[in-house]
């Protein structure tokens, strides 16, 4: 079993990032529609994207059959499965490797009757088990639901940059991964895997990669010419998975079905202007996910807000939005992140509502210091240990009890960037992660009253 870590970075050059997983093992606002029934996936065309983190299942116990009992799979129109890996001699792949991959979180775990989607526990001989085949099951009970694969993030974003950098390099890692998460074909594992194990659980590919072109990780490589590779490598990905498509068409003599492309891309603008031309890449792509958190991070020694809609001189929401749409990207395709944790500092000096003041560190939290889910920051507001500040034209809220300061984005904020959204004509919200609303799906119920239908 591996320790699974995942890291947003900070916009802010020089800021600490937070680790937002835990190792296995590790301790551990519904509306009136029930789940599973009156689902409206198509939501003329508004988005509604929440990230399944693969290590959720352990430490936090966030299993699949919790987005159905919490509500939010009938809210929602793609879960990002994250991450997949891709490998030092460029392939995506999966396996039991510590810090790696998981395929027994992957496919290979079984369930029992009370963590199944469907209710039924997992036998020893079937091929699919795991998340995977939980995805399979929630995507039955919810018709019009998309779930793709994404590909990197903080932590595993270590070799595309060497992956891409010719076309038949490029070929072959987009043919390795249309292989192991289209085409289903999974490693044997026991009675686990094989070929077409995972056929029809994903519905396309989420581009994870931090950062083409600019300085992500310690361990990740990054050159100038990823920019020009990433928009070769966007361009393979639609070729390949279209081709694909046709393929199956004519073999099964039906309709042709369209795999989506996505990305997760930055908000600030030399990341964007180093990695990414918008204008090409927009192309092709479905639709991207914008960072709209990590604005600021517990890491810096300043409280800060880390998820403002607006903020004069400094990283914003709607600046991030205006940043991609001066490229040339088109608003509707632009889907905008929110957070369902908030950053958090301790020993806070200088008085007054505690923003914009001197801290000591990041903040004492459940999995990672500066770092915490909502659900827990809920409780903590709940308390009337803290107060509960908001800055209403920025759009913004953070809770401080005179020492330790969090901020995070709660129904009311997420209620106003739904409606910057509707105003704007973008493409919908994200959101990371799942696992960090409350039981009844409070925070992703907001978000989907908030966009209602255009």
């Amino acid at each position: 079993m591996r320790r699974s870590t995942f890291v947003r970075t900070a916009v802010a050059v020089g800021s600490l990032s937070l680790i937002a997983a835990l190792s296995p093992g590790a301790a551990s606002a519904a509306d009136e529609r029930t789940p599973g029934h009156g689902d409206r996936h198509d939501r003329a065309g508004l988005k509604r994207v929440g990230y399944f983190t693969q290590w959720g299942v352990y430490g936090r116990d966030f299993q699949v059959k919790d987005m159905d009992t919490s509500g939010q799979a009938g809210r929602l129109t793609h879960i990002n499965y994250a991450f997949g890996n891709v490998s030092a001699d460029g392939r995506c792949f999966t396996g039991n490797i510590p810090g790696e991959a998981d395929a027994w979180a992957d496919y290979a775990r079984p369930l029992d009757a009370a963590d199944s989607v469907d209710g039924v526990a997992d036998t020893a001989e079937q091929p699919l088990a795991g998340n995977f085949n939980q995805l399979r099951e929630l995507k039955a009970k919810h018709p019009g639901l998309k779930v793709m694969i994404s590909l990197g993030g903080w932590s595993w974003s270590t070799h595309f940059s060497d992956a891409v950098r010719t076309p038949e390099s490029r070929k072959a890692l987009v043919a390795s991964c249309i292989d192991l998460y289209i085409k289903g074909n999974l490693p044997v594992d026991g009675a686990r895997g094989g070929r077409g194990a995972a056929a029809g659980v994903f519905d396309g590919v989420d581009l994870d990669w931090e950062w083409p072109g600019s300085a992500g990780d310690t361990d990740t490589v990054h050159r100038p010419e990823d920019k020009k590779n990433f928009t070769a490598l966007v361009r393979e990905f639609r070729v390949q998975l279209d081709a694909y498509a046709t393929s199956q068409a004519k073999a099964d003599g039906g309709k042709r079905r369209h795999y989506e492309l996505s990305a997760f891309v930055p908000t600030a603008p030399a990341k964007i202007d180093a990695g990414f031309e918008v204008a090409k890449i927009m192309r092709d792509f479905d639709f991207v996910n914008l960072q709209g958190y990590d604005f600021h991070v517990s890491g810096e020694s300043t409280t800060a807000q880390q998820s403002a809609l607006r903020a004069r001189g400094d990283f914003s929401v709607d600046q991030t939005v205006r940043d991609w749409l001066r490229r040339g990207a088109p608003a509707r395709k632009l889907v905008v992140g929110m957070p369902f944790y908030g950053q958090g500092w301790t020993g806070v000096t200088g008085g007054g509502d505690g923003l914009g003041q001197p801290a000591t560190g990041p903040a004492p939290a459940t999995w990672a210091a500066g770092y915490e889910d909502y659900k827990a920051l809920k409780k903590l507001a709940d308390s009337g240990a803290y107060t509960v500040h908001r800055n209403r034209a920025e759009g913004h809220a953070w809770l401080f009890d005179g020492t330790t300061l969090w901020t995070y984005d709660d129904p009311q904020v997420l209620r106003a960037k739904s409606a910057y959204v509707r105003a704007m004509g973008l493409g919908g919200a994200m959101f990371w992660s799942l696992d960090g609303d409350t039981a009844d799906g409070e925070l992703t119920a907001a978000v989907d009253r908030g966009l209602g239908r255009r």
